[in-house]
């Protein structure tokens, strides 16, 4: 698959993750930040969006530790996610 291809399948699987404010915090990350990714860290991101909505949403906004297999630059970078700041300038859709 081609790699913008990927990012347009990984930026909707992030966008309707089942309730709004996961919806907000991991789509509206990665709008922010697919396009700078490695296929590395599309990896990872891949990985966490197979994860349950409301486990990654937590783990996402420390209300839970996230198991070693998914802890990572992609986490790391979701976790430092300011998503009021998108939705404040307007850049949410």
């Amino acid at each position: 698959m081609a790699i913008e291809t990927r990012r347009k399948k990984l930026l909707y699987q992030a966008s309707y993750r089942g309730f709004k404010e996961a919806d907000l915090l991991i789509g509206g990350f990665a709008k922010a930040h697919l396009s700078s990714m490695s296929e590395a860290e599309l990896d990872e991101f891949e990985a966490l969006l197979n994860c349950n909505d409301r486990e990654l949403y937590a783990w996402a906004t420390g209300d839970a530790a996230p198991p070693a297999e998914y802890q990572g630059p992609a986490l790391e970078k979701l976790q430092a996610f300011d998503v009021a700041s998108t939705i404040k300038s307007g850049s949410r859709d």
